[in-house]
């Protein structure tokens, strides 16, 4: 059984994943990066800016930019001085949140003051107006002001036309946490993904707010049913990801989600996850594998009844 070795499970998997990330505001989600804000070209009038502690996508057009993302709140000055070197980009007006982690809503106050519309998923609103405690990160949330919270939600999906381009956006549910959404931009083919897409680190499933394999996988599976080989897919943190990049995540997901289901259903417990990580063949692309292992193995919990035959 996994409950009695939790928590030293856990703490084992923080120490050992330590060199990769543990929290959400410098460590696990990306952190506050001291390096200048570094513009990449997508398309004529989409712009990937990293530096600020996630990937932002700016559309730029006529009538001002959109943005997908924020990132931290102590970058979000200079991610904005960057984005208004941008054409039209003195006004923002619609802000996308991918989900709720600090690092991708930490410019919801700054442009809620100026009246720009931020569009999220139900529960990514829920959760930045919640007090909740993260036990993989032993860190306590507190409600995030109410000028952060998302002022337009949704539940499944839907289209907005922003300049000349169409913007799709769908719900992929408890996947990475219990919000997760993309944003497609069809005209030019360009896929945000936001921590739903993973770059040289397994996949962060946090299941403290509704993450786990299963969603994971299923939602790597919806998103290469919108993507396709020419597709620039623009992850969370790091470079554009191909269709081919988003399949080998599709495919680490269901070989892990099968294999850690049948070891549950062996009885195996977290100290055998330890002594014996049943990741090897991944490990050289997707590094250590303790956290993963740790939200996973404990996610998965979270759905025996689902699974059957574990309890």
């Amino acid at each position: 059984m996994i409950e009695p070795d939790r928590r030293s499970f856990l703490k084992a998997a923080l120490v050992g994943a330590a060199g990769v990330s543990l929290s959400v505001t410098g460590r696990a989600f990306g952190g506050p990066a001291p390096d200048p804000i570094v513009a990449t070209q997508l398309s004529d009038n989409l712009v990937q800016l990293a530096g600020a502690g996630a990937n932002v996508v700016a559309l730029t057009g006529p009538d001002g930019v959109l943005l997908v993302d924020g990132g931290l709140q102590e970058r979000s000055g200079d991610l904005l001085k960057a984005v208004a070197k941008l054409p039209g980009g003195r006004h923002v007006h619609t802000l996308f949140n991918t989900h709720w982690h600090w690092n991708h809503t930490g410019s919801n106050e700054r442009l809620a003051k100026d009246k720009v519309k931020i569009v999220a998923h139900e529960n990514t609103k829920l959760w930045l107006g919640a007090d909740f405690y993260v036990d993989w990160e032993d860190r306590h949330y507190k409600p995030r002001p109410k000028a952060a919270w998302p002022t337009e939600t949704f539940y499944t999906s839907g289209k907005l036309t922003a300049g000349n381009e169409e913007v799709v956006y769908g719900y992929l549910p408890r996947a990475h946490t219990d919000g997760d959404i993309y944003v497609f931009f069809p005209k030019a083919n360009v896929l945000v993904a936001g921590d739903l897409v993973s770059v040289g680190k397994y996949p962060t499933l946090d299941y403290c707010t509704g993450g786990w394999i299963g969603g994971m996988t299923d939602a790597s599976k919806a998103l290469l049913e919108v993507a396709n080989a020419q597709t620039k897919i623009v992850p969370g943190l790091g470079p554009v990801q191909t269709r081919a990049d988003l399949q080998a995540q599709y495919d680490m997901l269901s070989t892990m989600k099968d294999r850690l289901i049948g070891l549950l259903k062996k009885g195996m417990g977290t100290d055998d996850l330890i002594a014996n990580p049943p990741t090897q063949e991944f490990d050289a692309k997707w590094g250590d594998p303790k956290l993963f292992l740790a939200n996973a193995y404990r996610g998965l919990w979270g759905h025996v009844r689902e699974l059957g035959g574990i309890v």
